[in-house]
């Protein structure tokens, strides 16, 4: 049997993972070169990468190119059909922004290790604040803009930032919305109060400024401003703390360091995506979620290539031809984005005619995640597009695909539903309940044997217990995903969903609790669940049903309404209720936990599974009866 270049890389990784990523490393600048690959250490997960070396992130993603002469590529390309903007920034111009803007958080104090939490749209400068961070050591933590007032408090008091960075306010296609507002009352309903926010006033909506505050133009212009060279971190140091929801509802902040996230990242676009200097990445996402930093920002000026951030939507800004716009205007070697998106262009263009009117034949790669690539997906854009259509299937918490088609190091055919084959460096096994191996084709629990690769999680923020509960504890010496599938006779891997409750909606990650918190804050609200129900075009939205307190008997009618605005309120947007459904009472267990596969199942309209440890069987045909007529 013929071995392949993709099974003879696969196999290296992972039978000598320091000569692997030893090699690998020779990628990236170092400050002090790494001598320690993998060293095992005391406790879980009981290893690290690059221990010994020293590393700055934003030199290897900026000054180093300049160094070697290409300080006049392209380094960054806006484009805002929202306001009518396109600008470009080499190299040598996105260094001397993001020098002077970390010159400016270092005359604030910020130092290394201090964390900077951004809220901004996709704009320049959120790249800006971001490289500006890792230049000087301090550690950013993004929120994606927009996002609800409690849930940014929550994350401030977690984060506990020295200073905020923020815009005063983010477009859209339809409507301004204002950041200031949001973050002045998320400042009020927190106990931290960092030193001093940084506000960008736009023209669209300028916010009122606090004795707190100070205007970023008037900063960076200051005459007392130098401009910050590169600070040597450990390449243990952390980059990032990036939140994630977890099923308590409380984020989840997962930890990033410096020297693994460079090296994987790195490797990532040569192999995976098959992009390097001089060529054009576009990841349609926000740098808010995860692909947004590993794949707008970091990624893809490591490997030398242009980036294009992108403040519009995939239709209405102004049809659904704009993203082949974009790959015809910028000529885009490789676009990634979710399922959601392709999925409303789909809705909007069912036969693909806005591709012909544009040349998209730069691009050499269309890759999907975020959530399942659904099969009919799958074949509308093999049937419009003439480029491998990858689904490549990764978490916040690994930073960089788990599974994909490597491109770059071996292409290969893909199948529908499926996110091809383990990446090297992931040894992903299919464990049964006792942690046994499944065979190949049947379900079980998708697993990674310790250790993970560079740029996966090192932590969870201030609460390593809770990393170690919620990914290592369920089968020792196994990262658990979270996530249902099987690997077929092939070797593919097939991700079938999440085996808990946290929700995939348009490719960001919500928990239920998380929705069930702000549902629950109503005077109306005696008890609810949130569950997840299918949907064509986000993959799943989230569905409240609710027990009404006997004060609001006769005032159901308005409930529903009400209730989804004040989701909208505390969680954002993004978490907007599909539904809401007035029941008489939520099964659960003897325990007391509500038995939310039940309830999506009625939701569903399918025949619910009642288990024995029910409290209440009654219920069930109650809530039938309720919301199938």
């Amino acid at each position: 049997m013929t071995v392949s270049a993709y099974q003879r890389t696969h196999r290296h990784s992972l039978l000598d993972p320091e000569a692997f990523w030893g090699d690998a490393a020779t990628d990236i600048t170092w400050i002090t070169a790494p001598t320690k690959i993998l060293e095992t250490t005391e406790g879980t997960p009981g290893y690290k990468w690059f221990a010994d070396g020293t590393v700055n992130t934003c030199f290897n993603t900026l000054d180093r190119h300049v160094q070697l002469g290409r300080g006049s590529a392209t380094a960054l390309i806006y484009d805002s059909p929202v306001t009518d903007a396109q600008e470009i920034y080499t190299y040598s111009e996105l260094l001397s922004l993001t020098e002077t803007f970390a010159g400016a958080l270092r005359s604030l104090g910020v130092g290394r290790g201090d964390r900077v939490l951004i809220y901004f749209p996709m704009i320049p400068q959120a790249i800006v604040a971001m490289l500006a961070c890792a230049r000087i050591g301090a550690v950013h933590v993004v929120v994606f803009g927009g996002f609800g007032s409690a849930e940014l408090a929550a994350r401030i008091d977690d984060a506990r930032p020295k200073v905020i960075v923020a815009a005063s306010c983010g477009i859209e296609p339809k409507r301004v919305i204002e950041y200031k507002p949001l973050l002045d009352h998320a400042l009020d309903l927190a106990t931290h109060t960092p030193q001093r926010c940084v506000i960008l006033q736009r023209p669209q909506a300028p916010g009122e400024l606090t004795d707190l505050d100070i205007d970023w133009n008037a900063l960076v212009s200051s005459p007392e401003i130098e401009p910050a060279a590169c600070v040597e971190v450990a390449s243990t140091d952390p980059l990032y703390i990036l939140y994630t929801s977890g099923t308590t509802g409380k984020p989840k902040g997962i930890v990033r360091d410096n020297g693994g996230h460079a090296v994987a990242l790195q490797w990532s676009m040569n192999n995976i995506f098959d992009i390097g200097p001089g060529d054009v990445f576009f990841a349609g996402s926000d740098i808010g979620w995860v692909v947004g930093h590993s794949y707008i920002v970091y990624a893809p000026l490591l490997a030398g290539a242009a980036t294009v951030l992108y403040e519009g939507k995939p239709v209405g800004t102004p049809d659904a031809g704009a993203f082949w716009r974009l790959i015809a205007d910028y000529k885009i070697n490789g676009l990634f984005t979710a399922p959601t998106a392709i999925r409303a262009i789909k809705r909007d263009d069912p036969d693909g005619d806005a591709i012909g009117q544009y040349d998209v034949s730069t691009l050499r790669g269309l890759f999907l995640a975020g959530e399942r690539l659904d099969p009919d997906t799958y074949q509308w854009l093999t049937r419009v597009l003439d480029v491998p259509i990858v689904d490549n299937w990764w978490q916040t918490e690994t930073g960089w695909p788990i599974a994909s088609c490597l491109l770059g190091l071996e292409p290969m055919p893909t199948k529908p539903g499926s996110a091809t084959v383990p990446v090297p460096g992931f040894d992903v096994q299919i464990l049964n309940n006792d942690g046994t191996p499944a065979p190949a084709g049947e379900e079980g629990a998708v697993c990674i044997k310790l250790p993970l690769p560079p740029g996966a999680l090192a932590t969870v923020y201030g609460d390593h217990e809770r990393f170690e509960r919620s990914y290592l504890s369920t089968y020792p010496g196994y990262y658990l995903t979270g996530d249902g599938g099987y690997i077929d006779s092939d070797g593919y891997l097939f991700i079938l969903g999440r085996t808990d409750d946290v929700m995939n909606v348009a490719g960001h990650r919500l928990s239920s609790g998380q929705i069930e918190a702000a549902v629950g804050e109503h005077p109306g609200v005696a008890e609810c669940a949130v569950v997840a129900v299918k949907d064509e075009l986000k993959g799943e939205v989230p569905r409240a049903l609710v027990v009404p307190t006997t004060v609001y008997a006769d005032r159901v009618d308005t409930l529903p309404a009400e209730l989804s605005d004040l989701v909208r309120a505390k969680v954002g947007a993004i978490a907007s209720l599909s539904g809401v459904d007035i029941v008489p009472g939520l099964p659960k267990t003897r325990s007391g936990k509500i038995l939310r596969r039940t309830l999506r199942q009625i939701v569903d309209g399918q025949t619910p599974d009642i288990p024995s440890t029910i409290e209440n069987p009654s219920v069930v045909a109650e809530i039938v009866r309720a919301l199938h007529p």
